[in-house]
């Protein structure tokens, strides 16, 4: 939750700035943010590609592991763990 408050404390203040040099922002914000998405979206292609020629699967469950947090910034859940049998 931090990073996410310093992240708008960051945009508010760069907002601030630009509204001092009244100057406008260099893109409207839906086409910031799109453009945004596509570069997360776009750095996951790489290791993609890099599975897809090393003849590995490229599963759901992979992208969803490694990519999907990645993308949105949410951790996937992890397996619960199976605690170590104990023999008496």
């Amino acid at each position: 939750m931090k990073v996410y408050l310093l992240s708008l404390a960051a945009g508010l203040l760069v907002g601030v700035i630009y509204a001092l040099l009244q100057v406008r922002s260099p893109a409207p914000p839906a086409i910031a943010l799109l453009g945004l998405l596509g570069m997360l979206v776009g750095e996951q292609l790489v290791p993609l590609a890099k599975r897809t020629l090393a003849g590995e699967p490229v599963t759901l469950a992979w992208f969803h592991s490694e990519c999907t947090p990645k993308i949105t910034g949410v951790a996937a859940p992890q397996a619960p763990s199976t605690p170590a049998h104990k023999e008496s």
